[in-house]
């Protein structure tokens, strides 16, 4: 089960950044990471984010201003978000984590080509479930 590789660092610290929409993680060799909410909502590995086999991947559209509204542990291996879309499928792994963290900048530019090839974009309509939107006021 992801997560659960021996081989995988562990967290040391797990911060959410309401403001800046921000998931921080520290881990046990060192390494640190900062992921947009925007990136873990795209990246979700939940069935409806990533199908049931490769190809039928959904791609994710107006999630710029998506908030994460509550992270509940899962175990001692994975964190589950809901997202401010009602999206709470997906659950983290620390690997998955790490993988997300570490290929960041290859898997951002990856989901920014998907959209422009799909004719879509960051900030189609998406309902909020109220508040203000990342540091955003309405």
């Amino acid at each position: 089960m992801a997560g659960l590789n021996k081989d995988t660092p562990i967290p040391t610290a797990l911060t959410v950044h309401q403001q800046s929409c921000i998931l921080e993680i520290a881990y046990s060799d060192g390494a640190h990471f900062k992921l947009p909410f925007e990136l873990l909502r795209v990246y979700s590995p939940s069935a409806e984010v990533q199908g049931h086999g490769p190809g039928q991947e959904v791609l994710q559209t107006g999630k710029r201003h998506v908030e994460i509204v509550s992270l509940e542990p899962v175990g001692n291996y994975a964190v589950q978000p809901t997202f401010s879309d009602g999206h709470s499928s997906g659950l983290f792994a620390w690997d998955y984590l790490y993988h997300l963290g570490a290929r960041q900048e290859l898997l951002w530019q990856d989901y920014l080509d998907r959209l422009a090839a799909a004719g879509a974009n960051r900030d189609a309509p998406m309902v909020e479930a109220g508040g203000s939107s990342c540091g955003h006021s309405h």
